[in-house]
């Protein structure tokens, strides 16, 4: 029953109105991937502000002083509503904040819960049951801001995203050009019929249509990803991924190229899912010592930043 539901669902005979119904759409989509909610208020909002700006153009007014008013409001607006807000801090604010949402009490209480354990800087994500409970399970993974270089590499059209069970994970700071600089380790993938996560500087030429390529014929299900971060930041996070997946970085400061790399220096991971703009490991497969080692490590780098 929310408002992007609905105006994706609209699709009006008359082409001139069903432009204006996708306009809203488009306003209710993007305010839900950039606020999370919210968007019934913003199909309002655009309807009275359409309505109103048409009639007072009509009335002879000048559009473009119209749009730099609309602009000015807004500021007011938006600064109005941060003097009227004030921060979520308690697990109470979040079970009531999530039950208006979800209109239930009961999953208003499972995700303040979850946010609880998860902290601030956690990551969410939600899985249909088996069964007919709502659980909450606390697992270790990580997010990172790269989504799937294309969307042939899909696995549910519906939500638009890539899910990969216990798969093989190739990472390297490394562009791939030529598939036949991974041909071999892609047979010894397909030959344990493994899915693979690649996570790559960028993978050009003829290697992604050909990847796409088997993935659409079932050869295989693959994944490719571009390597998250920049210069010394990419390093570092790409040896985060090695670290949680029990992986090896392909890398020429190991002195490492892609046609002798072999399963054994794959991470691995319990599950993957991959959007558009987002890829979550789950559960990789690395030394747990390592990883709380790791996880020290970047929570003393993080409070010496904030110190600064």
């Amino acid at each position: 029953n929310d408002g992007v539901t609905i105006a994706k669902a609209i699709d009006l005979e008359d082409h001139f109105e069903n432009m204006g119904a996708k306009l809203v759409s488009e306003v209710a989509s993007k305010t839900n991937d950039i606020a999370g909610d919210g968007t019934t208020t913003a199909t309002v909002l655009t309807q009275a502000i359409v309505n109103e700006g048409m009639k007072n153009v009509t009335a002879g007014a000048n559009p473009v002083g119209i749009r730099r008013g609309i602009e000015k409001a807004t500021k007011a607006a938006v600064d109005a509503l941060h003097k009227m807000s004030h921060d979520v801090k308690t697990k109470d604010d979040i079970a009531q904040i999530a039950s208006i949402s979800a209109a239930n009490p009961e999953v208003g209480a499972l995700i303040a819960n979850a946010m609880e354990k998860v902290g601030n800087d956690g990551v969410i994500t939600i899985e249909e049951s088996r069964g007919v409970d709502t659980t909450l399970d606390v697992v270790e993974g990580m997010q990172f801001d790269r989504g799937y270089m294309s969307q042939y590499m899909v696995t549910d059209n519906d939500k638009m995203e890539a899910d990969l069970d216990n798969p093989y994970i190739l990472i390297t700071d490394k562009k791939i050009g030529n598939i036949q600089d991974i041909l071999p380790l892609l047979q010894s993938v397909v030959e344990q019929s493994r899915s693979l996560l690649i996570i790559a500087d960028d993978i050009t030429g003829e290697a992604l249509p050909t990847l796409v390529l088997n993935k659409m014929r079932g050869t295989f299900n693959v994944v490719a990803v571009k390597a998250p971060g920049f210069g010394d930041r990419r390093k570092a996070q790409l040896e985060d991924i090695a670290i949680l997946t029990g992986g090896t970085v392909i890398t020429d400061d190991l002195g490492l190229n892609l046609k002798d790399t072999t399963v054994a220096q794959l991470g691995q991971a319990n599950k993957v899912t991959v959007t558009k703009e987002n890829t979550t490991i789950v559960e990789g497969a690395g030394a747990k010592e390592q990883i709380q080692e790791r996880v020290d490590l970047l929570k003393v780098k993080l409070l010496k930043r904030l110190q600064t």
